[in-house]
């Protein structure tokens, strides 16, 4: 268990991007009170959580109401985390980020970015929608499942830690070191996506 817990853990943090998230979220409540900060930080993990709680829960029945096969999920999962991986190399998934916040900025009458763009799709976005549904396709048992579950929590713990913590973590890394933090990043995910897809092939094959 200890070895897909620490798979788990490395999958959620690349998809979700902790480190990522908070300078976004920093820029997003610049002005803002500490306690609506705090507010929206918290409020945007919580709503982030029961959307992903309800996929990795009822995912997989929603795939077999529409016809889908795990396979299949798995291979359009994994293609469409390599996507976000080179994307994350290239330093374009940090720039949309980027845009998408500014957007939010400029319009004045958002004054809460705790849902949208927080919650989603920042933090519960397609790559950590698949990666939860992946994840817990490819278990077997309570046990196995509820691990996956802690693992997810514990990177949406992190999240909340480093959203709070958005405007000290940025005086402290630079924008410099989030870059080479977030292209490394992108090189694990994008083995991690390889993997997904030659499981879903194979599984494919041999069915």
């Amino acid at each position: 268990m200890l070895e897909l817990y620490i798979s788990a853990v490395i999958t959620f943090f690349v998809v979700i991007d902790p480190p990522g998230c908070a300078p976004i979220y920093a820029g997003l409540t610049a002005g803002a009170p500490p306690l609506h900060v705090r507010a929206m930080a918290i409020r945007a993990v919580v709503v982030a959580t029961c959307i992903l709680v309800v996929f990795a829960l009822f995912g997989e029945a929603l795939l077999h109401a529409l016809g889908i096969g795990l396979d299949a999920f798995r291979i359009a999962g994994g293609i469409m985390l390599f996507v976000i991986a080179m994307d994350m190399v290239f330093e374009r998934r940090t720039q949309r980020r980027e845009e998408r916040a500014e957007k939010i900025k400029e319009t004045p009458e958002v004054e809460d970015v705790s849902i949208f763009p927080m919650a989603m799709p920042m933090i519960a976005g397609p790559g950590s929608i698949a990666s939860v549904m992946l994840m817990m396709s490819r278990t077997t048992g309570m046990a196995a499942s509820l691990t996956v579950l802690a693992a997810m929590l514990s990177i949406l713990a992190l999240t909340l830690a480093a959203l709070l913590a958005a405007g000290p973590i940025m005086r402290v890394l630079g924008a410099k070191i989030e870059a080479v933090i977030t292209r490394l990043l992108g090189v694990l995910l994008a083995a991690l996506a390889a993997q997904f897809v030659i499981d879903g092939i194979k599984a494919q094959l041999a069915a």
